[in-house]
């Protein structure tokens, strides 16, 4: 089997950073996929991205497929012959098609009766052929959501295209694609190269573009090379460099020969909140900020050149001549807010609409202040400080320093309340009240944030449910999702015991006359059920254990998530799985005898030992259940549960529940019934039959 490496190279104008290395892997796995499909072998796959190239080498790619023996079925023998024995045009058509007379077609019995057929030898084609064709496909399969046209062109692309590599081991491949016609010249770095590299082959593109051409396209090495030069220059400046993986991707996708640099600010612009200042440098500038060992930010930067400068120091120079404005206007955007207290700031948002149906965010903070204050009561928090917290939780709304940067919106609050000399916790809360902002964030530590946080989001879900606007399939504009999940992680993580049926009626009348839907409280909580199982599903927790648990429909979070912790764990018990079959039988025996139902059971008339055993058991069983029950200890009593296995057993072998007598019947009902009811203390674990 002879193989050659293939190489595919599309040269381009500057690509968009933030699709780069999903534009290179694409292509790279599209082509791979087809040659996988048309049964050529191959090695390995290697994916090269930079600003101004995509493309990718497929090691040892077989040259020829292998001629194969292909089974074809035609028609019926009986349609395919006349009352003469004649073949008929549906015979004579099927074997032109084989390449074969009618007299050469087999016989053959099939599910379908007797039908003519033929085995044919199908000769395997060129790598050659193949190729063209399969990276044609595979550039239009590429996630583009907007292509464009450039000059004369009528081919459309990301960007315009200036250039193409196809070769396959030394040779050419014979194609044209995007207004070029393949061959084996590429280009080097805008400024640096050399001009045409001419390849002789695959495996020389890496180096001859390194070399000749201060290109490295290898995104990985060229990504990792910028981290590790980018930490030891923060450990240069006496601190450690931030890198934030979004931020290395882009910053990888926009150079092609890495250079990276220090600079330095003025240390005055450290009066101003950090995060102001590094979202300034990460954001507008694309620099990686360096922070001290206290976490604290240092008056140094690190950004990465795409050319490698005779003069360091003028590029240096330069970058810092470009972040001083930057953070000069961060600078008097802060001064100008620490200028007005947070009550001053609150003032604008009786103008600012939150929802027209649900008023201006002033509105909206009140009844955030309302039911903030409640819940910190619950909680032993302190009520009049969540009460002041909510009521300006959104007052750097209106501020410059948030207009200018949105990711200050709460981070701004902490520090003017900082400024005024306002309490710790008062002034985390107002930064607390936004977490967590997505899956895996923090949550709020201080108990007056978290009280603001659950009053700000809960007020949001139910007054959108309240107007009418819950979410639909994959639209949620108001983030209701996000929040509700944020409302369930902060009472069970914090271990928060509230009732959050009774919260939402707390809310719901917070918002009065405002609300249009009769039954948002029902609306509301099956919601949070719903949030529920999508939370527990991303933690592992199967499907059966999560509506177990939500059959008994628990009202507290943190009560909630003990219970799916105890079922959780009961299901890899041995008991687990006849325990479930017989709650299920049970629930459809009771489902169908409810009217027979005696009201309590009645030792005397137990007649057979089983069932006498059965009553006895339950009865310790509940005595051990009970006080494990009050402490929430459910993995516990599920454990004390799980003994009721044989007597349940025996009870099912030998008693017969549908007995003639009325009374007895109707006894033995109810002494399933309270099998029924101690295990639903904890969960309706007939839920866990598959």
């Amino acid at each position: 089997m002879n193989t050659a490496d293939l190489l595919i190279e599309i040269g381009t104008e500057e690509l968009p950073p933030a699709a780069l290395r999903e534009l290179a892997q694409t292509l790279a796995d599209e082509v791979a996929n087809q040659v996988d499909e048309a049964g050529l072998d191959h090695g390995e796959l290697k994916v090269f991205a930079s600003p101004r190239r995509l493309g990718f080498r497929l090691a040892g790619l077989q040259t020829r497929q292998e001629d194969r023996q292909v089974e074809r079925s035609g028609p019926a023998v009986d349609q395919a012959f006349d009352d003469e024995g004649n073949p008929t045009k549906a015979a004579e058509g099927f074997a032109r098609s084989v390449g074969l007379a009618v007299d050469q077609l087999e016989h053959r019995d099939t599910d379908k009766g007797k039908r003519l057929a033929a085995s044919i030898t199908e000769e395997g084609k060129s790598a050659a052929e193949l190729v063209p064709d399969m990276v044609a496909r595979a550039v239009q399969k590429l996630p583009i959501p907007k292509r464009m046209r450039w000059g004369k062109h009528r081919e459309q692309f990301v960007r315009p295209v200036h250039w193409l590599v196809a070769l396959l081991g030394k040779d050419v491949l014979e194609m044209s694609l995007l207004g070029q016609q393949a061959g084996r010249t590429s280009h080097g770095h805008r400024f640096h190269g050399v001009g045409a590299i001419e390849l002789a082959s695959p495996d020389e593109y890496e180096s001859r573009l390194e070399t000749d051409g201060y290109v490295m396209a290898d995104f990985e090495r060229r990504r990792e090379l910028i981290r590790e030069r980018v930490q030891a220059l923060g450990r240069e400046q006496g601190g450690t460099a931030s890198i934030e993986a979004d931020l290395l991707e882009e910053v990888t996708a926009l150079v092609e020969w890495p250079v990276p640099l220090a600079g330095r600010f003025d240390a005055d612009f450290l009066r101003v909140p950090q995060e102001a200042l590094i979202t300034a440098m990460q954001e507008h500038q694309k620099y990686f900020p360096v922070l001290g060992t206290d976490g604290k930010l240092l008056p140094a930067f690190i950004f990465v050149s795409n050319i490698s400068s005779t003069d360091p120091d003028q590029v240096i120079h330069g970058n810092e001549k470009v972040i001083r404005p930057r953070l000069a206007d961060a600078a008097f955007f802060y001064d100008n807010d620490r200028n007005k207290t947070l009550e001053q700031h609150a003032q604008p948002l009786k103008q600012l609409v939150f929802q027209h149906k649900l008023g201006t965010v002033a509105d909206k903070c009140e009844r955030v202040s309302k039911l903030a204050a409640s819940i910190a009561g619950q909680m032993g928090g302190d009520p009049q400080k969540a009460e002041e917290a909510g009521r300006l939780s959104k007052a750097d709304l209106t501020t410059e320093t948030v207009d200018e940067f949105d990711t200050m919106q709460g981070i701004l609050g902490y520090y003017l309340a900082r400024n005024e000399k306002r309490d710790e916790e008062f002034a985390k809360a107002l930064y607390e009240q936004y977490l967590p902002r997505f899956a895996g964030d923090e949550i709020p530590a201080t108990k007056t944030g978290q009280a603001v946080a659950v009053a700000d989001k809960l007020d949001t879900v139910v007054g959108i449910f309240g107007i009418g606007q819950k979410p639909t399939g994959d639209k949620d504009p108001f983030a209701l999702r996000r929040a509700s999940l944020g409302i369930l992680r902060t009472l069970i993580e914090r271990e928060l015991d509230l009732d959050l049926v009774a919260l939402i009626d707390e809310s719901i009348a917070t918002l009065g006359e405002r609300l249009e839907n009769d039954n948002v409280a029902g609306d509301v909580a099956d919601f949070f059920m719903g949030r529920y199982q999508a939370m527990y599903r991303d933690q592992g927790v199967s499907t059966r254990v999560i509506r177990s648990v939500r059959a008994v429909t628990p009202n507290r979070p943190m009560d909630f998530d003990r219970r799916v912790r105890a079922v959780r764990d009961f299901v890899d018990r041995p008991e687990a799985e006849a325990l479930a079959s017989a709650h299920k039988r049970v629930g459809n025996i009771l489902a169908k005898q409810a009217d027979e139902v005696a009201e309590q059971v009645d030792d005397n008339r137990l007649e057979q030992a089983e069932e006498k055993a059965l009553f006895q058991a339950l009865q310790e069983a509940r005595k051990d259940v009970e006080p494990q029950l009050a402490n929430g200890a459910y993995g516990r009593a599920l454990n004390a549960l799980a003994g009721l296995r044989e007597p349940v057993d025996a009870f099912f072998d030998e008693v017969l529940v549908m007995a003639e007598d009325p009374g007895v019947r109707a006894n033995r009902l109810a002494l399933l019934r309270d099998l029924r009811e101690l295990f639903l203390t904890v969960a309706d674990i007939g839920e866990l039959q598959a």
